[in-house]
């Protein structure tokens, strides 16, 4: 495998380069979208809008806020525990333009599950939604967070509609649980409160770190992604010229079901469509099928992002006509392997393809992407993006021919910089020659497209979301009644993958309802087994390692 055959795949327009340091960082390159783009939508959810110079103000009232506080300083970590709200976004910006780095948190988290990444990070504060601040209580005075900021859903919904929300959501939906947490600070007050003082933009450079994006790297232990202002730049920039073939300026509207925290829907979404002007139509609960429908309904969209799941969910529901796809021009799947079979039926109803692309937290995300414009669906997941190079490598680490399989490498300016407090797990993905060793198993065709073989880490990807043996068979050891526990992935027909665990007791009266009982107190749902089997002993090796192939 010779040179770069994938640059004959790109569309016309496209360059076979970006430039890295066309934006200083992410606060130039939001600033400059404030500035050009003023008076349009930037921000939708609940049929509430945003512009962008309200974008502008509302996020550096935060900053000026948060730089009049004591408890954080610049290039301090500030946890946000947010769904997709307008608060969200305007967060961000706030951190960013105030120089901090942005820790993202599922706000769905357990309170172990908070706990390990407030720690691990060292946050000094965090932003989290009223619904969750419990769990954010339950974990306060073991974590070194000194400044919380609460939040309401109907924060930036106008002032009627914001006391009617935020009743409902209390006292009739009753989704906040009691909480107490001393000198917490309301969101709305904070931005009250930053009106009145000094804003200075903080003096932030490419290599400073943006975001410590969590993911389980090649192992099962969390580790914090060091993702550099550099590293988003990039891929922004890069994703951007891969989409202004399909994509006009100032003119699109797009559909955002996917959580902002997931970095895919963050740079794909959020910054990809500050860059581009367009409108991030945000849905805070896509789980809902009829709510979101609702939101797709109010106009056309002319972007979509999702996982295979969601499409899926979308073409079996019988609201699904209610959507207008007149103006629909790019559905792009990431995450998780879009199936065929739902591919052609969205290309039947819809009458656009599902683009595929590929990456992971490491790259900031996207590393492939189908091209946007006169794609039908295939089993690849693209071609290089500008300025990225993929290489198809053996277990020694030597280049492979066309349609060999081997390990991906990846090399370009949004792989990160490393992971946080973690040299070694560093060493074990980075060469010093800029590739990164992605884990994953594909091949590579002589026009350059890649294809995803398999994995050679055992994360399971449910609804794309990654999940990690080590986590569930910990968890589920902790449980006195249990010996050994194993746990693997399985096909399933509507989240791509579920999962099966394997459990030894060493309780014999120990069940399958009280074990359920007990991993859903300490574990996300999407981290819930599908299957819970009982086994007198594990398959291991030689040297007592379970084997999980043999599982599956």
């Amino acid at each position: 495998m010779t040179g770069r055959p994938w640059l004959a795949a790109y569309p016309e327009g496209v360059p076979a380069t970006i430039d890295p340091e066309h934006y200083a960082s992410l606060n130039e390159l939001l600033e400059q979208s404030f500035v050009r783009y003023g008076d349009r939508p930037a921000l939708e959810n609940f049929g509430v809008s945003m512009t962008f110079a309200e974008f502008d103000t509302a996020s550096r009232h935060l900053t000026a806020f948060l730089q009049s506080r004591d408890e954080c300083q610049q290039g301090d970590r500030v946890a946000v525990m947010l769904p997709n709200l307008i608060q969200y976004p305007v967060v961000i910006a706030g951190l960013l333009r105030a120089g901090f780095t942005v820790v993202n948190v599922n706000p769905l988290y357990k309170a172990r599950e908070l706990e390990h990444q407030l720690r691990d990070s060292g946050a000094r504060a965090i932003i989290v939604l009223e619904n969750f601040a419990s769990t954010v209580a339950e974990v306060l005075d073991d974590v070194p967070v000194e400044l919380v900021i609460v939040s309401e859903l109907g924060d930036h919904f106008p002032p009627l509609k914001r006391i009617a929300t935020n009743f409902v959501i209390k006292h009739v939906k009753r989704l906040v649980r009691p909480w107490k947490i001393p000198n917490a600070v309301r969101y709305l007050d904070a931005l009250r409160a930053g009106r009145e003082l000094p804003y200075t933009e903080a003096d932030v450079g490419p290599e400073d770190v943006a975001f410590l994006q969590y993911t389980g790297g090649t192992t099962g232990v969390a580790k914090g992604a060091m993702l550099t202002h550099r590293n988003i730049v990039s891929n922004v920039l890069q994703c951007v010229a891969w989409a202004r073939p399909a994509l006009d300026e100032g003119r699109e509207r797009a559909a955002t079901p996917l959580p902002l925290y997931h970095i895919f829907s963050l740079l794909a979404n959020l910054f990809c469509f500050v860059e581009l002007g367009g409108v991030n139509l945000l849905i805070t609960n896509p789980r809902d099928l009829k709510s979101l429908i609702t939101e797709f309904s109010r106009a056309p969209i002319t972007y979509l992002t999702g996982v295979n799941t969601l499409f899926n969910a979308l073409l079996h529901s019988p609201d699904f006509h209610r959507i207008d796809f007149s103006q629909l021009k790019v559905t792009m799947g990431g995450g998780m392997a879009v199936q065929r079979s739902v591919a052609e039926a969205w290309q039947r109803e819809t009458g656009r393809p599902i683009v595929q692309g590929y990456g992971l937290t490491e790259t900031s995300p996207i590393i492939t992407a189908n091209p946007l414009v006169g794609s039908t669906f295939n089993e690849s997941v693209g071609v290089p993006l500008p300025s990225t190079e993929v290489s198809i490598r053996d277990d020694d680490g030597q280049p492979l021919g066309y349609d060999e399989v081997g390990e991906i490498f990846a090399r370009g300016p949004q792989v990160m910089k490393g992971y946080w407090n973690d040299p070694q797990a560093t060493a074990d993905v980075m060469a010093e020659d800029g590739w990164l060793r992605t884990g994953d198993i594909g091949r590579m065709d002589e026009s350059g497209f890649v294809y995803i073989e398999d994995r050679k880490k055992d994360v399971i990807i449910v609804s794309g979301f990654n999940v990690y043996p080590n986590e569930l068979e910990n968890v589920a050891s902790m449980h006195e009644g249990v010996l050994e526990a194993a746990a693997v992935g399985f096909a399933h027909e509507d989240s791509g993958e579920a999962i099966r665990m394997f459990i030894v007791r060493k309780d014999p009266a120990l069940t399958e309802k009280e074990l359920m009982i007990f991993l859903r107190e300490r574990l996300t749902g999407y981290k819930i087994p599908a299957e819970i089997i009982f086994r007198d002993e594990l398959p291991k090796t030689n040297v007592g390692k379970v084997l999980r192939r043999a599982l599956r």
